[in-house]
């Protein structure tokens, strides 16, 4: 990847920052979690606290927290932003194509690596690897909730933020499905959540970085607010227009696309290199190698299963899909924001 097409790397750590307060900051920050209300996590061997009014992992909630005066946004950065399970992955491959297309395609690290391993995940790689976020290329991707995002990144004028949402019935469909592989993988011990249970959770808010619902209107209020620094986008949408998303993404990260590009046909280049069809037959992305250290279980393969909108009739009886989208309709109301199945 050609550095000369980025800014100079700049730290995005504080200045402040040192070994020892870290490690003073993070034993305090452990105290303070160990006392927060706790529940059964879906995703084994991990535990999940309340932390106003979102779920988290304690180690991501920690890693969050730590961030929060000791990770300083650059203007140039893009922070990808979204709930688990909502196209996470395929968001983040189209923007990494858009930001690195100048480079030749056949040599992408998209073809031997994951996006995840291309773009750092904060609360994932903050506790195990700070100096990550020296990272030179400007995009960097995160599942917190809008307002846990480091206070840099809230109060910056310049970075700016990419959020993709998909609608809730198939978002916990595909969530239910993740972390039962996972557990299947892990251990045969391990007694798998039913699909009931998980609904429940799902409903009561309790899932990973839930309540889903919240987590959507954090992100689509500051994109109402501040349109020029926050690009909210459904996953529905993408799947329709893929390529006119793609053209605005780029747009929007001031990377777009030239005349001679367009005539070329490099926007619908990245279309096809990230087809979900194409895409999930790589070898990289069939494999069972495990993505982080700190995520045990999670391998490449289990990051792709169908991607198909409304796979949610296939388990969801009429009661439950119903259910889901009472909340969704008392949740956004007065919001402007509507999912098609949702709506009556």
């Amino acid at each position: 990847m050609s550095s000369s097409n980025f800014p100079s790397k700049t730290s995005r750590l504080s200045e402040n920052y040192g070994l020892e307060t870290f490690k003073e900051m993070r034993k305090q920050y452990k105290e303070m979690i160990s006392t927060l209300p706790k529940r059964e996590s879906e995703y084994p061997f991990f535990d999940s606290c309340q932390y106003e009014g979102f779920w988290y992992n304690s180690s991501f909630l920690e890693s969050a927290l730590c961030m929060q005066q000791n990770f300083k946004a650059q203007p140039s950065d893009i922070f990808l932003c979204s709930a688990p399970k909502t196209g996470t992955t395929w968001r983040n491959a189209l923007t990494f194509s858009i930001m690195t297309r100048h480079d030749d395609f056949t040599n992408s690290p998209l073809l031997n690596k994951l996006p995840h391993e291309c773009i750092p995940c904060l609360e994932l790689a903050f506790l195990s690897n700070p100096k990550f976020v020296d990272a030179e290329l400007p995009l960097l991707s995160t599942h917190l909730p809008y307002t846990l995002l480091p206070k840099s990144i809230l109060e910056s004028d310049n970075c700016k933020i990419i959020y993709i949402c998909r609608e809730p019935k198939d978002t916990f469909v595909s969530w239910w499905h993740f972390t039962q592989k996972i557990k299947a993988k892990l251990s045969s011990k391990v007694s798998l959540v039913t699909l009931d249970q998980a609904f429940k959770w799902f409903c009561q808010g309790k899932s990973g970085y839930g309540p889903y619902w919240d987590h959507i209107l954090g992100y689509w209020k500051a994109s109402v607010e501040r349109p020029e620094r926050v690009f909210f986008f459904k996953y529905e949408d993408l799947k329709e227009d893929t390529l006119g998303y793609v053209k605005k993404l780029a747009d929007f990260m001031d990377k777009p696309f030239s005349k001679e590009e367009q005539e070329r046909g490099v926007p619908q280049e990245i279309v096809s290199r990230c087809n979900f069809e194409n895409w999930s037959n790589l070898e990289v992305n069939k494999s069972e190698k495990y993505i982080y250290e700190n995520l045990p279980g999670v391998s490449n393969s289990l990051l792709f299963r169908k991607g198909d909108i409304g796979d949610w009739k296939n388990y969801l009886t009429k009661d439950m899909a119903k259910f889901i989208d009472d909340i969704t309709l008392e949740k956004f109301k007065s919001s402007g924001l509507t999912f098609a199945s949702s709506v009556k």
